[in-house]
């Protein structure tokens, strides 16, 4: 990334107006700087080369010292909304990042990228703060405080200006020699910890697995050579800023201490008078100061920078055009899919798959695993648009709409969506479960099964719950998804292997729970390996991998973005339940 790079001020504007601060509290600073030289200078010179008293140069000395109250007062105020600046920023990067990746797609989020924008939105990001608190403003102060002290020491003394002018192109060739190898080892850092992240995140999720086969502690040996690559990534990183800044100090020491060697030797020759010497030679350090911080906290921000860098990669990433057309009702509409194959590696799943999903009907995809069911809900979702085939919205009256040409904030607010994994907030079980109607709560409880569990819990209806339903067994968690589902009022019920997770007595609880939806006029698809499930369906689809189609062979591995509406939208198809 540039030093400043304007795609930061773009996707992130809280970065504009603390840049616009930056700029002004650097103005301030120069102007201080050089009224502290002069006041200190003047002070100085007068009282060991005039013999002045302190009466004589206390005028001096009372601005002197309002001076440095003034510049720890910037000092402070850089510092306290730098932090708010990094903060604000961060959150708009961050924000800005997950719903662009969200809004390409399934497939982007459940294949390799997935885990490195987790790693991206959380640690990587973060990352930026030492950039924004340390390195910015110091960039700010380089290109304000070097010039404008270089003026003064160009009106003051002409010889030691050209000595400062002639060694200041010596610190920023060192700083881009080694900024270059440093920024080359933050982005190895932070490739490795996102490798690292992916591999945690896949041992979390398939833990209860490996455990069940007695091999849970297979991965171990893989997570600490990733762990050890990245301390040593982070290592050598750090190895190279310490040497880089010994170097940037030696350097300007020495810069300095040639200045000060010229005016030493033209002060005992009577070439040069005492208080501009004294100016100049405190002036001096102010000229390279800058510019080595700039180089200090370069490496301290280079990771930041790398996350950044890949932050405009995903936000940079097009996203397809947006359907405008107003969803229909989807009580009196149908769902149909026509010839709809996906792409999965070498072959389609589903392929050439056909299906009408009739209101008020139940609807059951069965199939073996990994024929393409849990796809075709995504693809009946608008989630996933098909490398084949057209999905189209039949109302009862009024042509054919193509589901790509349709708003799908509005037609997500029709649909409940019960994954496999249902997605339960923190709150109380009532909270989660929703509704007003403590009537209805009850009478869908008792439906589902729930009013059992309640009756194990120490505050029934007011047990607060942790994330994702913690507190809950799996099959618990199910019966209050299911609950949560009867209560909606979504004309459109999607029920993707409900009982997976469940008992005998727990699939009976499904059974009647879309009993209950089909009686109440409500359409249901659901996603069935069990043929007591499939059995009470009205309409029985059977889901087939397949060949790739012809064309689909060359359009990547199956298309994984959705329309950018899926950006702004609170919830989708109501993926809560």
């Amino acid at each position: 990334m540039k030093p400043l790079d304007p795609r930061l001020l773009q996707h992130a504007r809280a970065a504009r107006g603390y840049l616009a601060l930056t700029v002004a509290l650097g103005l301030v600073t120069t102007a201080l700087i050089v009224a502290q030289a002069l006041l200190l200078a003047r002070a100085l010179g007068r009282a060991v080369a005039h013999g002045a008293d302190l009466g004589e140069i206390l005028p001096a000395v009372v601005a002197l010292v309002g001076v440095v109250l003034a510049r720890t007062l910037v000092t402070a105020v850089q510092e306290r909304y730098a932090h708010r600046a990094a903060t604000r920023a961060v959150a708009e990067l961050r924000e800005s990042v997950v719903a662009h990746a969200v809004a390409r797609g399934p497939r982007l989020l459940a294949g390799g990228e997935g885990p490195a924008v987790v790693t991206l939105a959380t640690r990587g990001l973060d990352a930026l703060e030492p950039y924004f608190v340390r390195y910015l403003p110091q960039l700010v102060l380089a290109a304000t405080v070097t010039p404008a002290t270089v003026l003064v020491v160009l009106g003051l003394d002409w010889v030691s200006a050209a000595i400062v002018v002639g060694t200041i192109p010596l610190v920023p060739v060192f700083m881009i020699l080694v900024g270059r190898l440093t920024q080359g080892r933050s982005e190895q850092g932070l490739r490795t910890m996102q490798r690292l992240s992916a591999q945690v995140l896949d041992l979390l999720a398939g833990l209860p697995t490996l455990r069940a086969f007695g091999r849970e502690r297979g991965p171990a040996a893989r997570v600490q050579a990733l762990g050890d690559a990245h301390r040593r990534a982070t290592m050598g990183t750090l190895r190279i800023a310490f040497l880089s800044g010994m170097v940037l100090e030696l350097l300007t020491t020495l810069s300095v201490a040639l200045v000060a060697v010229g005016i030493g030797l033209r002060l005992v020759d009577g070439q040069l008078d005492l208080v501009t010497g004294l100016a100049v030679l405190i002036l001096a350090p102010e000229v390279f100061a800058p510019l080595r911080q700039v180089g200090a906290h370069f490496h301290a921000s280079t990771d930041g920078v790398a996350a950044a860098e890949q932050a405009f990669a995903v936000l940079e990433t097009p996203l397809p055009t947006v359907g405008a057309t107003p969803a229909p009702d989807l009580r009196s509409t149908t769902l149909r899919l026509r010839g709809v194959s996906v792409r999965a590696r070498d072959h389609a799943a589903p392929a050439a798959l056909d299906l009408e999903v009739t209101p008020g009907r139940v609807l059951a995809l069965v199939g073996p695993s990994g024929a393409g069911k849990s796809t075709t809900v995504e693809v009946l979702l608008g989630l996933l648009r098909p490398d084949a085939g057209a999905v189209t919205l039949v109302p009862q009256t009024g042509p054919a709409i193509d589901l790509a040409d349709v708003d799908l904030t509005g037609f997500w607010a029709q649909i409940t969506w019960l994954p496999q994994r249902p997605v339960l907030e923190p709150g109380t079980v009532a909270d989660v479960v929703g509704g007003t109607d403590a009537a209805a709560r009850d009478v869908a409880a008792s439906l589902t099964g729930l009013d059992l569990v309640l009756a194990g819990l120490p505050d029934a209806w007011d047990t607060v719950l942790g994330r994702g339903g913690a507190g809950l067994s799996v099959g618990q968690r199910q019966r209050v998804a299911l609950t949560r589902a009867l209560l909606a009022d979504a004309p459109l019920v999607v029920l993707d292997e409900p009982t997976a997770h469940l008992d005998a007595l727990g699939e009976q609880v499904v059974l009647d729970t879309v009993h209950a939806m089909r009686a109440a006029g409500r359409t249901v698809v659901l996603v069935a390996h069990r043929a007591t499930l499939a059995a009470t369906a009205d309409d029985v689809v059977t889901v087939r991998p397949g060949p790739l189609p012809d064309g689909a062979a060359d359009a990547g591995a199956g298309r994984e973005d959705v329309p950018d509406a899926l950006a702004g939208a609170p919830t989708g198809p109501e993926v809560r339940a």
